[in-house]
């Protein structure tokens, strides 16, 4: 469930989504979702953001600080680190709708994919996630494990066929097809960042004035390898005092995975995490459509390069 206000103002259209852009909130879970999100009581707030969006300063150009909402980290998660993580596409077997990823195995021991508040973990079991399952499509019972520990990787997403080339025991049960007539592929499963112990008021706080907090994707892009890639969120506004002072129009970053999250310094806490439905995943060819489930509370990444 969700909801999206469109205002048009002085020939600039804008949109404003709540609580996620891309057709609302989807969890593993039952009405009682909708009644969580007051969709109602969040209305007006949406309507006066849209419109107010027409008239705001378009984000300005140069390197800042950071703080990204928990909704534009997911996709940040699913887009540069999940899909890097299947080993299919890691050993150049799977390269259709950008394919392959820099996160070979013959590089991984000595990549440093992110800070020490790094630590993205795996759950086919996590309540309310929508790729939680009992057994993938091989029959492997789902599994949980860090894909990224520390800044290193933990774990590739794996199938039995693919487990073997690194040498794996055994698959880690994330083998999935999208119906009886596909052929099932490595499909990453619920992937999360671990919260921080950042209270969000405290993080604005201790942020520089001039950063950037953004949330709600708008597009976004990323080359065949994950390597580069390019976000455009909903909304944004401009830290001063240590609070969210004016709001900005269509904020643009841009940056290489690894570097992007080693600049991770701080990630808010459980109080603020939530997780993310992605129902459209696209991989293989024909392509299939998968869904899975991404948690993440804001965090902070420092050197940020704005369009």
């Amino acid at each position: 469930a969700g909801m999206a206000a469109t205002a048009s103002v002085g020939g600039h259209v804008e949109r404003r989504s709540y609580p996620v852009s891309g057709g609302g909130m989807v969890q593993g879970r039952g009405f009682e979702l909708v009644r969580e999100l007051d969709l109602a009581g969040h209305a007006p707030r949406v309507r006066d953001e849209a419109v107010e969006l027409c008239s705001a300063p378009l984000c300005p150009p140069g390197e800042r600080t950071l703080i990204l909402g928990g909704s534009q980290l997911a996709m940040q998660i699913h887009e540069s680190l999940g899909h890097a993580s299947e080993l299919d596409r890691a050993l150049g077997g799977e390269v259709d709708l950008a394919g392959a990823s820099f996160v070979t195995p013959d590089m991984a021991p000595s990549l440093q994919l992110g800070s020490d508040c790094v630590t993205l973990v795996a759950d086919g079991h996590l309540s309310g996630g929508l790729a939680s399952r009992a057994f993938d499509d091989e029959g492997t019972p789902s599994s949980r494990w860090n894909v990224v520990s520390g800044g290193k990787l933990g774990g590739y997403h794996t199938s039995r066929e693919w487990a073997s080339a690194v040498d794996d025991a055994e698959s880690r049960g994330a083998c999935r097809a999208d119906g009886w007539y596909s052929p099932p592929l490595v499909r990453m499963t619920n992937v999360s960042l671990e919260p921080g112990a950042w209270d969000l008021d405290a993080l604005l706080a201790d942020t520089e004035d001039g950063a950037i907090f953004a949330d709600n994707v708008r597009s976004w892009s990323i080359d065949q390898r994950r390597v580069h890639f390019q976000f455009t969120s909903e909304i944004a506004w401009e830290v001063q005092g240590g609070r969210l002072g004016r709001m900005l129009r269509r904020p643009t970053y841009q940056g290489e995975t690894a570097q992007f999250w080693n600049s991770c310094d701080a990630v808010c806490g459980p109080a603020h995490w939530k997780l993310y439905g992605v129902t459209d995943c696209g991989k293989g060819n024909p392509m299939q459509v998968a869904e899975m489930s991404h948690g993440a509370a804001p965090a902070r990444f420092r050197g940020v390069s704005f369009l």
